[in-house]
């Protein structure tokens, strides 16, 4: 079990740039119909950095620094369940046709690229960890944070994005709705409590309303079950006291302070 405050949060989408536009979003959850490559505004980098940044990456640094600005250096948990496809997908597609590989396409390509870029850009060397979990990435990396807050840091800064697939790969990947990026500052403190809990489905109960809390309001053409961190925002927002989130054969246990 882990207990901690969630003392900040900063979240993006296409469209979904400000809280009352996540606040609206989250009494109706739909996908934004938005151009995907819009992007968040960076403009606090020098512009030889904003270049460098992948369009996930330019996601993940717009929701973290604001939570970092003016603060001292924190770890960093950077998740991301498919990480730099598009990225990859081009560099593939330039073996393909036979053509040279960009070096520094291919060196920002790998799953840590984005913590890497996130420790050069604020001079930072605190530790950071980089994760790729199916489903469950959100609690993976607040675990990963906790462990940090256990081992003495005074806050750890989580950082979840995702990136609409490129339509190559569109087959396979169906758990990302739209592109998002979310970014927590998690500080020691009892707000929240986090536990791994043994599945309803596997003692034989039916799980009830409150256990279904998790799931997303249903709309036409939208999936029903949003990935985690989009579920997260919407309890935030909604003030849920308690909500929970499907593991591999148990689910995760959220629960507000009373």
């Amino acid at each position: 079990m882990f207990n901690f405050e969630i003392s900040a949060w900063r979240a993006w989408a296409p469209g979904l740039e400000d809280l009352p536009a996540w606040e609206t979003w989250a009494r109706g959850p739909y996908c934004p119909a938005v151009a995907a490559a819009a992007s968040p505004d960076v403009g606090f980098l020098p512009p030889l950095q904003r270049r460098r940044l992948s369009p996930l990456a330019r996601m993940a640094v717009a929701c973290a620094w604001p939570l970092a600005d003016s603060r001292p250096a924190m770890p960093v948990v950077y998740a991301s369940h498919h990480g730099e496809t598009s990225r990859s997908f081009e560099l593939l597609q330039c073996l393909a046709r036979d053509e040279a590989l960009s070096p520094t396409s291919f060196s920002l390509s790998v799953h840590n690229a984005t913590a890497g870029m996130w420790s050069i850009l604020r001079k930072e060397t605190v530790e950071s960890v980089a994760l790729s979990a199916t489903g469950d990435g959100l609690e993976s990396a607040i675990a990963e944070a906790c462990l940090l807050l256990d081992a003495g840091h005074s806050d750890a800064l989580v950082i979840l994005a995702e990136e609409t697939p490129p339509a190559a790969y569109r087959r396979w990947i169906d758990d990302v709705p739209f592109s998002y990026a979310l970014a927590l500052r998690l500080t020691r403190g009892d707000a929240f409590e986090l536990s791994l809990r043994e599945d309803a489905g596997d003692t034989g109960a039916a799980p009830s309303p409150a256990d279904n809390a998790g799931d997303a309001v249903a709309a036409p053409d939208v999936p029903r079950r949003w990935p985690h961190p989009l579920n997260l925002l919407r309890h935030l927002v909604l003030g849920t006291p308690q909500w929970r989130h499907p593991a591999r054969a148990a689910h995760w246990q959220w629960r507000r302070a009373s």
